[in-house]
């Protein structure tokens, strides 16, 4: 990993222990306007990324889940910015399901260029930033990850464990007609889309709404994986822009399967 990758995932991991010393005892959850829980952990990880990135590069905004948002005239200016969600998987969080991320990845131009994806409980971490994607695990040792070619005999789906629903049935019906078994993996968090960049899932459909910082590390990490991270048409997701909301989108692993053509008419 080069400097600048190696010192935001060290960032990551020191979010990490933050979000563990809370997770280890009691804590309050808050609600916010839009219905989602809130945590110490979610704010201390926040206080923790915000102040290290900015010592990293004072001159590269910040954009977090927990930052407020900025005016999209704002952001016009800016031809790069830190992507953070420095708790993905609240939710899981709260049930105590182990399987919450800390997301950090940098936008250029509308594409992540370096991504970050850390899951404290288990202690990997996923990471690149062009020059192929790593999985680094609990005792260091990191390995390149790639995604897997699909095999018509069985093919694996990651489903949100909280917002799967009945397109994403349907989705998986077509899977059935193009495979011979369809096997279905439950996973919360940005972990989706490592499964599929590590090639142990080949395709996970979010077919319900998501925000830039839930994706943008992760499709960084799936990309120099080899797979792809696109809208139901096929086109790769773009950031900074006026919403903040994702659309309906694909992370899919072999680029030699039109995972796409799948999903026509679903929208």
């Amino acid at each position: 990993m080069d400097d600048r990758l190696r010192q935001v995932a060290d960032i990551a991991v020191a979010a990490g222990r933050e979000i563990l010393d809370v997770y280890a005892g009691d804590f309050e959850v808050e609600t916010k306007g839009d219905g989602s829980p809130l945590t110490q952990a979610d704010r201390r990880a926040h206080d923790l990324i915000y102040r290290q990135l900015r010592r990293l590069d004072p001159g590269i905004p910040v954009l977090s889940e927990e930052s407020g948002a900025e005016a999209f005239a704002r952001r016009l200016e800016w031809s790069q910015l830190w992507l953070v969600d420095p708790l993905d998987g609240t939710k899981g969080f709260v049930n105590r399901n182990d399987q919450f991320t800390v997301n950090i990845a940098l936008v250029e131009a509308g594409r992540p260029v370096l991504g970050v994806v850390y899951a404290p409980v288990k202690g990997n971490l996923y990471a690149a930033a062009g020059g192929g994607a790593f999985k680094v695990g609990p005792n260091g040792a990191r390995a390149r990850i790639r995604v897997k070619k699909c095999s018509r005999h069985k093919v694996v789906m990651v489903a949100s464990r909280s917002h799967a629903g009945p397109l994403v049935e349907a989705y998986r019906a077509r899977l059935a007609g193009q495979f011979d078994q369809v096997a279905i993996t439950g996973m919360a968090s940005s972990l989706k889309m490592c499964l599929v960049a590590e090639g142990l899932a080949d395709i996970y459909p979010r077919l319900s709404p998501t925000s830039e910082w839930d994706t943008a590390a992760a499709q960084c990490v799936l990309e120099s994986a080899g797979g792809s991270l696109t809208t139901l048409c096929g086109e790769p997701l773009k950031y900074n822009k006026e919403s903040i909301l994702n659309p309906w989108f694909l992370a899919g692993g072999d680029p030699d399967f039109d995972w796409a053509a799948l999903a026509r008419g679903l929208q």
